[in-house]
């Protein structure tokens, strides 16, 4: 794990203010007494965190006397507590100028601001010469020969600089206000953000408090971003993450000491929240509770496309006693009950800070910001990809002048993986912090996803159905995607990661399920979504299923591996219909002889059927018939007719 600069700060300190007791105890380097009234007035400033007039008191310490140096390093100290590094670095540099060798640590503090600051030549070149000292402190000395490291990688991104160009989101995204932690569905067509607004009360206090606003993509723009009201409190609501089809919305809500009747129960300080949509509203949102929420502070939700893990940011304590920020993950099981949280990754997690994750809808690509990991100073932006074993990659620093020596978090990125979002205060905004869209350089791209979307219905009445979505992995048999339609309105949305073949299996109880197969390749299968309205047919005699993920070899009747995920999803049904009777059919287009199409497709019938048996469903509740290319659903003189043709499909015969 990495070492991170701002967490000794306090040693520093500590350091600085053992100088100014000895000293004290013996004698300042100043003898003048107007400068040594200040300097002690000053002192008492500072500890009261009063840092104007600290300021001022040390400005006329070092009037009355100019070669004062523990009043510049109390100078340099306070800037470096408003972060004015620049300030800080003139302050320390006059201490040094004094005397190099009164304090090895003031070339710790020096290199630390201009650090801070960019100057990552100057800062290398303190490190190394506080390094040079022989009674340093071990924590500090390892903490200095990690900046060198990073200061050194600093010099190179900014050397080689990424693309950017951040375009401001406009008028129906940015106010005066802040806007910040944005949120995406998979489809790109709902953004919503957290917006910090002013609040004046019936007593007159006033405040700032957290909203939901959310736009919609439409005609080539966003629309006015509007108030999210079923979810929006007087208390705050920020951090938000939606699932991928945008039918769960994760965020953090905290304890408020105020206005108690609004604030949302809490665990700690701030806890995640989660919030079900109903035809186009939120349901009231519920507390995680444990094993996600605890006593401590829990933040930042990425909910991931699979529907089953929730990455968030838990503070917690660091080996060596201090609070740190890290990643955890958890995942929901079939019985709906969250796992124990652990950590995303030790090559994620540092010593430092972890924060504003975000899990892309390829699930495969991680996103944080982390001052942990060697960046250009503060909190830079990362990005991690699963290896082929499932684990984390190394992270990868997305380069200058994306990150820079400020603070840079909560990055989104749209499914396509083209565009990004963020939040920057940068010159020539609305006000405050803006939300920003760039083109995502092409090495920090995630996989290309695209989706399938449209509504779920009962096929003879037309009644709109909430139903359950599963898409299987037909090399794995792994299901990649569990997901449900809206209660309210039937409408769904499926991400599909490019690369590989799947099945699409929907599911409800007194229904026949429907079976889909999607071919995504490459990346240019991305480009266009599938739009389908999914028919459910009511259990009843003489309905059909097509199998669509049942497969042979080119003129044979062995079942291939690719097929087990279906023929799962038809024993599961007739297991959970035992009244159930049905027969197994197989199909062929028109090219060769009838008479070969008609034993192909019978033998292809029984491979089913036999399957089925041994897995223990009774032979009496099932019967398997060729038909050859007798019954074609489509024209035969295309191969996408063809190809329908051949197919194996099964009929219910009796229901008693």
């Amino acid at each position: 794990m990495k070492l991170n600069p701002l967490k000794f700060c306090f040693l520093l300190f500590y350091c600085l203010f053992s100088v100014f007791t000895a000293t004290a105890q013996q004698e300042y380097t100043s003898s003048v007494p107007r400068a040594v009234k200040q300097f002690d007035a000053a002192l008492q400033f500072y500890d009261a965190r009063k840092n104007k007039q600290a300021l001022e008191a040390v400005d006329q310490a070092l009037e009355a006397d100019p070669k004062f140096i523990e009043a510049y390093m109390l100078r340099a100290n306070i800037y470096s507590d408003m972060k004015n590094h620049e300030q800080a670095i003139l302050a320390y540099n006059e201490a040094i100028r004094l005397n190099p060798d009164f304090f090895p640590n003031n070339y710790f503090s020096l290199a630390k601001s201009e650090y801070l600051s960019g100057h990552y030549g100057d800062a290398k070149i303190h490190y190394q010469k506080f390094l040079t000292y022989p009674k340093i402190k071990a924590n500090l000395a390892a903490n200095a020969k990690q900046m060198v490291e990073n200061c050194a990688f600093a010099e190179q991104a900014v050397k080689n600089p990424v693309p950017f160009n951040p375009i401001n989101m406009g008028d129906s995204i940015n106010t005066g206000e802040e806007e910040y932690f944005p949120a995406i569905t998979a489809d790109a067509k709902t953004f919503l953000f957290t917006r910090r607004i002013r609040m004046k009360y019936t007593s007159g206090r006033t405040s700032q408090q957290e909203d939901f606003y959310v736009s919609h993509y439409e005609n080539g723009h966003w629309t006015q971003a509007t108030p999210v009201t079923e979810i929006n409190t007087s208390g705050n609501e920020g951090a938000p993450s939606l699932s991928a089809d945008g039918q769960y919305l994760f965020f953090t809500a905290c304890q408020e000491m105020f206005e108690e009747s609004d604030a949302r129960k809490t665990n700690g300080s701030c806890d995640i929240f989660i919030a079900k949509k109903v035809g186009d509203k939120y349901t009231a949102p519920r507390n995680l509770e444990i094993p996600i929420n605890t006593g401590a502070w829990e933040s930042q939700p990425s909910f991931s496309s699979d529907g089953r893990s929730l990455y968030f940011v838990r503070a917690i304590k660091g080996s060596d006693g201090r609070t740190q920020r890290d990643i955890m993950v958890s995942r929901i099981g079939d019985n709906s009950s969250w796992s124990e949280p652990v950590s995303v990754s030790d090559k994620i997690n540092t010593t430092g800070d972890e924060m504003s994750v975000f899990i892309h809808p390829d699930d495969q690509t991680l996103y944080f910001s982390s001052d942990g990991h060697p960046g250009m100073g503060g909190l830079d932006i990362f990005m991690s990809k699963k290896t082929p074993l499932g684990e984390w990659g190394e992270p990868v620093n997305l380069g200058y002048p994306i990150n820079t020596p400020a603070d840079e978090n909560s990055l989104l990125v749209s499914p396509n993986g083209e565009l990004a979002f963020f939040a920057s205060d940068r010159p020539g905004g609305k006000g405050q912090l803006d939300l920003y869209q760039f083109a995502l350089p092409e090495a920090m791209r995630p996989q290309p996803v695209t989706y399938m979307k449209g509504k779920v219905f009962d096929i003879e009445t037309k009644k709109v159905l909430s139903a359950n979505f599963e898409l299987i992995d037909l090399a794995s048999g792994k299901t990649v995607v569990s997901s449900s339609s809206n209660v309210g309105n039937g409408e769904f949305l499926v991400c599909l990661p490019t690369g590989k073949k799947y099945a699409l299996n929907v599911s409800k109880d007194g229904y026949l399920f429907y079976s889909e197969n999607f071919q995504l390749q490459d990346s240019k299968s991305s480009k266009d979504p599938v739009l389908k309205d999914v028919g459910m047919k009511p259990i009843k005699v003489g309905q059909s299923v097509v199998l669509k993920n049942i497969f042979y070899d080119f003129d044979k009747y062995d079942l291939k591996d690719e097929s087990m995920a279906e023929l799962g999803k038809l024993i599961l049904f007739l297991t959970k219909n035992p009244k159930i009777r049905i027969e197994v059919g197989g199909h062929t287009d028109n090219v060769g002889g009838k008479q070969y199409n008609q034993q192909l497709s019978e033998k292809r019938a029984k491979s089913v059927f036999d399957y089925l048996i041994q897995k223990n469903i009774p032979a009496t509740r099932l019967e398997f018939k060729g038909y050859g290319d007798s019954k074609p659903v489509a024209d035969n003189s295309s191969e996408q007719g063809r190809s329908q043709n051949r197919r194996t499909e099964f009929t219910i015969l009796s229901v008693d």
